[in-house]
């Protein structure tokens, strides 16, 4: 288990999604970033939410599909 994080560059916060290392991770970042870019949001993923500190507070969503609707509030 990892959680996949946003967060805009100069911004306050972020979103996670709670989800799995592997292959689909991996295309769903690269679905992200052809989409979306990577100038002003940051991507990361994180074993524990709880240790990194710099991307609190976060907004945790239970789907991709939020995940990518919240992205476009950032």
């Amino acid at each position: 288990m990892c959680y996949l994080v946003a967060k805009k560059a100069d911004g306050i916060g972020s979103i996670a999604l709670q989800t799995s290392h592997g292959q689909h991770l991996v295309d769903f970042k690269k679905k992200i970033i052809k989409e979306i870019g990577v100038e002003n949001i940051q991507l990361v993923t994180i074993s524990r939410p709880s240790a990194y500190g710099e991307y609190e507070p976060y907004r945790f969503v239970n789907t991709e599909q939020e995940f990518e609707e919240n992205l476009k509030l950032l």
